[in-house]
């Protein structure tokens, strides 16, 4: 009987790793994306997810919204910080956006976005003018 309460004392104890493994992780996004806008804002391109837990997903990004809005855009080297995920797999899917942003020659942008529990936090510098307030949502899809 002591051996059986020991073997199940032994598989609780090497089975905890993979339950703590199952706990949040952080994630985040890297991407490139070109877009335009007049009154209509849309934008796609192109990045990876990568987890702290070894997962690592190619994506494809868009955003899309409507507003007061006008300019032509190109990021490159955007990034993402996710929170509230266990898994690569939440990350996908849309987050609602809004923003606000100026720029001419160099423009920039800064964004927290939702998606149930999960929140988004891009960041992004790029090439092109725009002027406006925007909002949209943003949506990441596995690559195919």
């Amino acid at each position: 009987m002591n051996r059986l309460l020991s073997l199940a004392g032994l598989t609780l104890v090497l089975a905890s790793p993979a339950a703590f493994a199952k706990g949040k992780v952080d994630c985040n996004l890297r991407f490139n994306m070109s877009g335009w806008s007049v009154l209509y804002k849309t934008a796609s391109g192109s990045g990876t997810i990568t987890c702290d837990n070894g997962q690592k997903m190619n994506v494809t990004v868009s955003a899309k919204g409507g507003g007061l809005s006008v300019g032509k855009q190109k990021i490159e080297g955007g990034t993402g910080d996710f929170s509230g995920v266990s898994d690569i797999k939440e990350t996908l899917g849309s987050y609602a956006s809004a923003e606000a942003h100026a720029g001419a020659a160099k423009s920039g942008t800064a964004q927290v976005m939702v998606k149930g529990d999960t929140e988004l936090k891009l960041a992004g510098a790029g090439k092109g003018w725009d002027v406006g307030i925007t909002f949209g949502k943003f949506t990441i899809a596995k690559a195919k």
